[in-house]
């Protein structure tokens, strides 16, 4: 699934269930901070060697977690009307602008 096929469905989704009307950019934003503090959850009290190796039951549980998150970013950046795609790319382009590889890697 792409992510403009994502957010279609979770378009049509909030659509039948009438949820428009609480998917205001503040709401979203709050579910999406809160959704991005469940993953930190899953990974809080565990060393990097654990959160390296994690079971299957710790990796479900994050990955769907980070699920939420996305659902929650592709709601958003729809109901602003961004171009979630377009705007990382733009972002990736500045941030190779602001971190060039020479000083990042010790050059």
């Amino acid at each position: 699934m792409t992510v403009e096929e994502l957010t279609a469905t979770l378009r049509t989704f909030a659509g039948e269930r009438d949820w428009e009307q609480f998917h205001t950019p503040k709401n979203l934003s709050m579910a999406l901070a809160g959704e991005a503090g469940e993953v930190v959850a899953e990974l809080q009290w565990l060393t990097p060697e654990q959160c390296e190796s994690l079971s299957d039951e710790q990796r479900e549980a994050l990955a769907l977690e980070l699920a939420d998150v996305m659902i929650y970013l592709c709601r958003l950046a729809d109901v602003t009307g961004i171009d979630l795609m377009a705007a990382a790319a733009r972002k990736v382009s500045i941030n190779a602008g602001r971190f060039p590889v020479a000083p990042a890697t010790g050059a």
